[in-house]
């Protein structure tokens, strides 16, 4: 089995590793996304070597950010939902693939034909605003052999989890945002430890935690660190009472998460 090494950057970011493929996922590579701060440590670009494919859950600002994008060569591989196609090309980007629900994109060459990846559903509204295209938002399951890798990008519960895969080795999930409160289309910890149930995955990594918060808002203080800090270890507390089979792996913004075989 290729254990999967996942390396979690911050908010969505993720770079996950299997099968000789690095995958980053919703980059957020810089300090500041419209009136957004980062407040964890900025991603380290030399430190991050080449990426294979790049994964775009959906177009929302705080996922799909333009300088950010900007920061990767341009011949690397975007998947991104149906209707984005002419977003990424704007931005330079000569290998776009958009992905419906239930498609699936192989890489090349092909000694690497057993890694496939699909797009999922996902229950999040997904255009970007305020007048740009109209895209929906999807997550994505990576398999490779005996290993799946589920990235969920923001997404609430939804029945169909419990038929993604039969063996989920590591489910990615949100667990929160990027202020004080959630708008509609999130799991807070709570519901994200309600996915468990349906999906039944080995490992759970919580993300979209503890990075971005809104600029105006850090006269709050104490506030603020309770917002950035409590709700990866609310749903850890949560997770291991009712699904104990399942391995929370709770890493920092910049940490990599260590899965066995």
């Amino acid at each position: 089995m290729d254990v999967p090494r996942i390396h979690f950057l911050g908010h969505a970011t993720v770079l996950v590793e299997v099968d000789g493929l690095r995958l980053l996922t919703d980059p957020i590579l810089r300090h500041r996304v419209t009136f957004l701060g980062r407040v964890a440590p900025r991603t380290d670009l030399t430190g991050l070597g080449p990426v294979d494919a790049v994964l775009i859950s959906h177009l929302h600002h705080d996922h799909a950010d333009v300088p950010s994008l900007r920061l990767l060569p341009r011949d690397t591989p975007v998947l991104a939902p149906i209707g984005s196609a002419a977003f990424f090309a704007r931005l330079g980007f000569s290998d776009v693939h958009e992905l419906g629900v239930g498609d699936q994109w192989r890489p090349q060459p092909t000694s690497l034909a057993g890694l496939r990846i699909g797009a999922t559903r996902a229950v999040h509204h997904g255009h970007r605003v305020p007048f740009g295209p109209r895209a929906e938002s999807i997550g994505f399951l990576i398999e490779s052999g005996a290993t799946s890798v589920y990235f969920a990008g923001d997404t609430d519960i939804f029945p169909g989890m419990a038929d993604l895969h039969p063996q989920l080795d590591a489910a990615l999930l949100p667990v929160w945002g990027w202020g004080p409160n959630l708008g509609p289309g999130h799991m807070d910890p709570h519901r994200a430890a309600l996915a468990l149930d349906l999906l039944r995955p080995r490992y759970a990594i919580p993300i979209h935690w503890g990075t971005l918060f809104p600029l105006g808002l850090r006269v709050l203080g104490g506030r603020v660190s309770a917002v950035l800090d409590q709700p990866p270890r609310v749903f850890q507390a949560l997770a291991t009472a009712t699904r104990p089979e399942c391995t929370v792996l709770l890493t920092q913004p910049g940490g990599v998460a260590e899965l066995t075989p």
